[in-house]
């Protein structure tokens, strides 16, 4: 199990993804500004549905302390959209089919359910300041209850 962790104070990695609606979004668009990045193993599922839904509740004091979330999971970008559609997110869901930007920071690998040892998304959330630098790395955190220890991690 030697994989890949991104650490505070690295470089985040760049990327260009789709969002939901199927536009490009690269990482480089949110220089200059603070953002959480965040992966997820699969849109509608219950603890993914409760992570995004976390999100969405505290995205007001979030972008008042100036921060852009960004989710991003393996589904395709006709999946993203009926997510954000259904749980009416106010932010972009980015698509990574490929799980290229998962590997690059560190979100994939081995995980253990029940005794089953298998590969798959890591849940995680970075925080990145404007100047793309990780500020925070936080691997296989919970679905419920991240976002406001997150926040208390931020003095949000």
């Amino acid at each position: 199990m030697n994989e890949l962790r991104l650490e505070e104070g690295s470089k985040a990695p760049g990327f260009e993804l789709f969002n939901q609606d199927g536009t490009p979004l690269k990482f480089s668009e949110l220089a200059g500004k603070k953002s959480i990045v965040y992966f997820y193993p699969a849109a509608s599922t219950p603890g993914c549905t409760k992570e995004a839904c976390e999100f969405e509740e505290n995205l007001g004091p979030l972008e008042a302390a100036g921060y852009t979330v960004v989710g991003i999971s393996p589904d395709a970008p006709a999946k993203l959209k009926k997510f954000q559609t259904s749980q009416d997110l106010h932010f972009e869901l980015l698509s990574d089919p490929e799980l290229k930007v998962h590997k690059a920071w560190g979100a994939f690998g081995t995980k253990s359910l029940y005794g089953r040892v298998y590969e798959g998304v890591l849940r995680s959330t970075f925080v990145i300041d404007e100047k793309g630098i990780i500020t925070h790395a936080l691997y296989n955190v919970k679905a419920t209850g991240h976002v406001n220890m997150l926040r208390g991690k931020l003095g949000i």
